[in-house]
């Protein structure tokens, strides 16, 4: 959305043409990704390292445009490592190097010269545990639209509203957007964690276990909104809970010992597994 550009100040030096083409100009990397094909992700031969151990092995797979993909396996298995290359967090992973292709917007990400702060806003995280910042509600969702240039009190606001809307939190929090968002209970700060992915506007949502640390009627709220933001969100999803990816994935991806050993529809993974790993896997013989 066009609400998201950065808008460059004129100069207070040059002529008042110069200064209203510096005002109209739209930087180039937040307009580097072409969404229109039918796939969101596009993971092609990838090997990931971390040192001399190699942790991610040949990963081929295909994630569609507003569905929703999760990722199973046993823990150690690869798959929050593999989540982690989709907006390129394992960057920040001393030793860790990375070979093939993840295709994101017609863009091999691991391409020099992809802007990051261009990748990481299309292509928000949630976190396993909530991690909201120690400021108010409105703050925490502000924060990122401000990053990107946005400073109009009417545009934040309305940029807050949509956002809590779409979580579902809006008639939750509407009068509380002035409180520390400290003060919100695990479901609801984790819901809010979403909303603040959502407020710059994403194409992909990735979520590392969302709901490990919640009660069960907190899991399901955030299981009805994932089904609910596939509508306009690509959603890649880690989960150790087969029953959530059962319930709510379109994809599920099997993950063992750094391979990804199946991928399929979710019905035809969970009633009809091609592979004997996965078979014993879903049927809780192991992991």
């Amino acid at each position: 959305m066009n609400i998201f550009k950065k808008k460059e100040a004129a100069q207070t030096e040059g002529t008042a043409e110069e200064s209203k083409q510096k005002k109209e100009k739209k930087p180039v990397t937040l307009d580097i990704f072409d969404f229109s094909g039918d796939n969101a992700i596009t993971v092609r031969d990838l090997d990931l390292f971390y040192g001399e151990f190699q942790a991610l092995k040949k990963i081929n797979m295909e994630m569609p445009k507003y569905q929703i993909t999760a990722m199973i396996g046993p823990s150690g298995c690869g798959k929050s490592t593999l989540i982690k290359t989709l907006n390129r967090m394992n960057d920040l992973v001393e030793g860790c190097r990375v070979v093939g292709e993840i295709i994101i917007g017609g863009l091999n990400i691991y391409d020099r010269g992809v802007d990051l702060s261009a990748l990481r806003k299309n292509v928000g995280m949630v976190f396993q545990k909530p991690n909201p910042f120690p400021m108010s509600v409105y703050d925490n969702i502000a924060y990122g639209p401000r990053t990107f240039g946005i400073r109009k009190k009417g545009e934040l606001d309305e940029i807050v509203e949509r956002s809590l809307k779409q979580a579902a939190m809006w008639d939750e929090l509407k009068d509380r957007l002035n409180k520390s968002a400290l003060g919100l209970s695990g479901g609801q700060q984790q819901r809010l964690c979403i909303a603040r992915a959502l407020a710059v506007g994403p194409q992909i949502l990735l979520m590392d276990e969302p709901t490990s640390a919640l009660d069960p009627i907190s899991t399901g709220k955030i299981e009805e909104l994932c089904e609910e933001l596939k509508k306009d969100v690509t959603i890649v999803m880690v989960t150790h809970n087969m029953q959530q990816a059962a319930r709510i994935s379109d994809k599920t991806a099997f993950f063992l010992l750094g391979e990804m050993i199946e991928m399929g529809d979710t019905e035809q993974v969970f009633s009809e597994p091609k592979h004997p790993e996965t078979e014993r896997y879903i049927t809780g013989r192991f992991g």
